[in-house]
């Protein structure tokens, strides 16, 4: 599973199962694989994966596939069908795939706002996002309102069984941070369908949003460092760094004290130039602090600044998870014991596989 995401995959038949994501917030350019009955986002659209050494051959009547290396049989997997719900549209006549789209499994997820105060500066932005480009497609719409999250929640669960639902937003401003739409959303959802949410933003300014926030239902949070080191911060993500370390870590203690410990999580890009030494370090203060840190290797997604910035291999990312797994254990914060959110999914690392 590691080097899958590391390396990626060619597939023989792209139209297999899920359809891919390309653009949009958070990592993307993948396509859902399951393993095992462990189900990974792996890199499809990215260089890397286009010269990447794996093959899924084209999926047999039962939906079974073969990866190779070279000719060689390594594994066999199946990939997530098409969710019924992406047949439907909204009342107002928004295709509910516009709303909110399958991640790995049985997670529903939204950008709630597709646009960002930082994305529309190029001295500002972070270069690894591409929060503009699913919009610019025509695939999304830039504000979902509460009503049309809680008519897809809805249909996710009742046609596709979707078992908790993702909520993340461009910043919209320099206060709350979009701490308020959130809770707009999760309050709309929660009334019509009974559906673990996470809940992901930057910091608000002021930490009684963490308590409007859990008062709404959202029942995790993530606040996303996705780079640890200052200057590397400073380089990648010159908007976001304006916000410091030390405010995320005061935002996460108070956050776990509304929240609970393992409820709040982060989440670390690596391959953007910090060391291994520098992420375990500052995974160990967030351990200490109750926040689960979920790292995942960084994906170059095209269109983007560092769409040639190679991915991490397959050594660097097991330095990291292997000793992370091992004091995830020791401090009791499993990924199967969080209630909703990216670090309960687990589909864009094989982090939860390393915590055994």
């Amino acid at each position: 599973m590691t080097e899958l995401q590391s390396f990626g995959l060619r597939l023989a038949d792209t139209g297999a199962g899920v359809a891919s994501r390309r653009g949009g917030a958070g990592p993307s350019d993948h396509k859902a694989v399951t393993i095992d009955g462990h189900t990974i986002m792996v890199p499809v659209h990215t260089s890397t994966a286009w010269h990447s050494p794996f093959t899924a051959q084209a999926p047999d009547a039962m939906g079974v596939s073969t990866i190779t290396r070279g000719t060689i049989p390594i594994a066999s997997i199946s990939f997530p069908k098409q969710p019924r719900f992406y047949s439907m549209q909204t009342f107002d006549g928004v295709p509910y795939s516009h709303i909110a789209t399958l991640h790995g499994a049985d997670v529903l997820a939204t950008t709630v706002l597709q646009t960002c105060i930082r994305y529309e500066s190029r001295k500002k932005t972070c270069k690894f996002c591409a929060i503009g480009q699913s919009l610019a497609a025509g695939r999304t719409v830039a504000r979902k309102t509460p009503e049309q999250l809680a008519e897809v929640a809805r249909a996710a669960v009742l046609l596709d069984g979707v078992k908790h639902m993702v909520l993340t937003t461009g910043t919209p401003n320099a206060t709350d941070r979009g701490a308020k739409i959130l809770c707009e959303s999760a309050f709309a959802i929660k009334a019509a369908v009974d559906l673990p949410i996470q809940g992901q933003c930057e910091p608000p300014d002021d930490d009684q949003w963490f308590h409007r926030m859990h008062a709404a239902g959202i029942d995790t949070l993530g606040m996303h460092l996705e780079v640890v080191t200052p200057e590397v911060r400073q380089r990648i993500m010159p908007g976001k760094a304006s916000v410091p370390i030390s405010r995320y870590m005061s935002a996460f203690e108070a956050a776990v004290g509304v929240f609970g410990r393992g409820q709040v999580s982060t989440y670390i890009l690596a391959g953007l130039g910090d060391t291994p030494e520098a992420i375990l370090e500052i995974c160990d203060r967030l351990l200490a602090l109750g926040v689960y840190p979920f790292v995942v290797p960084f994906v170059p997604i095209s269109g983007t600044p560092l769409e040639d910035h190679p991915a991490p291999s397959p050594a660097f990312m097991k330095s990291i998870l292997q000793p992370l797994g091992q004091s995830l254990s020791a401090a009791q914060l499993k990924s199967s014991d969080i209630k909703a959110g990216c670090g309960k999914c687990g589909a864009c690392s094989s982090l939860s596989v390393y915590e055994n």
